[in-house]
């Protein structure tokens, strides 16, 4: 007896995201089933919930990368030149996952949030504004509302990159910054850096 072929979970998100993108998130996991040509268990044997089946499908990661990042800088470095960077990380996701969530709006197809969890958007001012309360608390900060200076910095990059989309811009420039003062450098977006600058005049520390 032949045995069935094994199918990849790359393929299952590639059946996943063809019905997605025409449907939306009210798609019937039996009919992604039938397109990848399994059965609707095996989908759920892969992926835990149709809602993690939803993002990984479509590129959007639970957790983004930057905020893995957060946690390795508390404390530690230049703060100023981890602000840069992790403002740097933050505009390449949203350069990658944006244009995913514009598509998926313009056809009418909702995002779904994870059962009994905030709107993605808030987990991540909250995430960023912890990291500005532990830097504060450490004296690498002057005392501030860090829950806005989340929201400036987030929402600055966030709209930057929504620019950028509806204007189809095709060259993006970057300048060299040193890292960690540091020998070595690191690209980083002009506007992330004008940015940084700017909010870091609010918000460093004394110097008494």
């Amino acid at each position: 007896m032949a045995r069935t072929p094994r199918i990849t979970n790359q393929q299952i998100l590639e059946a996943a995201r063809q019905v997605f993108l025409q449907q939306g998130f009210g798609a019937s996991t039996l009919e992604i089933a039938q397109q990848a040509g399994i059965s609707e268990a095996s989908i759920f044997k892969r992926f835990s919930t149709k809602e993690k089946l939803f993002l990984a499908a479509m590129g959007i990661p639970e957790k983004p990368p930057w905020v893995n990042e957060l946690e390795s800088l508390c404390g530690k470095g230049n703060f100023k030149e981890n602000l840069i960077n992790i403002c740097f990380q933050i505009m390449e996701f949203y350069r990658e996952v944006l244009p995913r969530v514009m598509m998926l709006r313009s056809l009418g197809n909702p995002i779904p949030e994870l059962e009994g969890k905030e709107p993605k958007p808030m987990q991540e001012v909250k995430v960023l504004t912890a990291f500005l309360e532990h830097e504060i608390n450490q004296g690498r900060l002057r005392p501030c509302d860090a829950k806005t200076v989340a929201h400036i910095l987030l929402g600055s990059v966030m709209n930057y990159v929504f620019l950028e989309q509806i204007s189809s811009q095709v060259t993006i420039p970057t300048i060299e910054l040193p890292l960690n003062s540091g020998d070595s450098t690191t690209e980083v977006s002009p506007f992330v850096h004008s940015l940084v600058d700017i909010v870091w005049q609010g918000i460093a520390p004394s110097q008494d």
